[in-house]
């Protein structure tokens, strides 16, 4: 799960990120609103955390962006500007959510984790496709009930596809969201099919009754 921060100030930008990375998120940074608007023209975001007072313009602008873009990315506001006008405004423009500063990091991680359930899973805990289960909160994997044992990528690279189960990935998209931004730029993508070629062998030799299969010169897809 890929995640973009969007605030200008340097310490509060770097704590948030160290706190989501321990929950596992591939995240991604923009200073202000140039660099927001730049990444979100380019890649795609699970979430996306904003500021709404940045030193060259308002966040609101990026929430008009991103609606003009049709994009579906959830976004955060975390703001001090706690006017209920801007609220509003900005929940009008498609906003999910609304945390003012000063807030805790502890509840920043669970509004994150509920705009994520809401967006994938209407609200549910786990992730369910086939016989195989996961469990998000857990970085767990049952099948059958039992625990398999998953890589990190492996796992990440299971719980991209749950979520978006019947669908055709390309290599490009899997790369950014798992591996994040910039990774697409890479000469080849070996690194993606030897997680793939283990992961697919573990779902195989654990009973799934799903299947990523490889649609050749484009990606992959999650069949079950």
């Amino acid at each position: 799960m890929k995640i973009l921060i969007v605030e200008d100030e340097p310490a509060l930008r770097e704590l948030i990120q160290q706190t989501l990375e321990k929950e596992r998120y591939v995240v991604e940074t923009a200073e202000d609103l140039a660099g927001a608007m730049e990444k979100v023209g380019v890649y795609d975001y699970e979430c996306i955390l904003l500021d709404l007072m940045l030193p060259d313009g308002s966040g609101l602008s990026l929430l008009e962006e991103i609606k003009r873009l049709r994009k579906k990315e959830s976004v955060i506001i975390i703001s001090a500007k706690d006017s209920i006008d801007d609220k509003i405004q900005g929940l009008d423009l498609g906003a999910d959510d609304y945390l003012a500063k000063p807030f805790h990091l502890a509840e920043l991680v669970a509004r994150v984790k509920s705009v994520i359930r809401r967006k994938h899973r209407d609200g549910e805990h786990t992730v369910t496709v086939g016989n195989v289960v996961v469990f998000p909160d857990k970085f767990r994997v049952e099948i059958e009930g039992k625990e398999i044992e998953l890589n990190r990528k492996e796992y990440d690279i299971l719980h991209y596809f749950m979520n978006r189960a019947g669908r055709l990935i390309n290599k490009s998209t899997l790369a950014e969201s798992v591996w994040g931004d910039h990774i697409d730029q890479v000469d080849n993508y070996d690194f993606i099919y030897a997680q793939m070629k283990n992961l697919r062998k573990k779902l195989s030799d654990a009973g799934a009754d799903i299947e990523i299969k490889a649609v050749y010169g484009v990606g992959y897809k999650l069949i079950g």
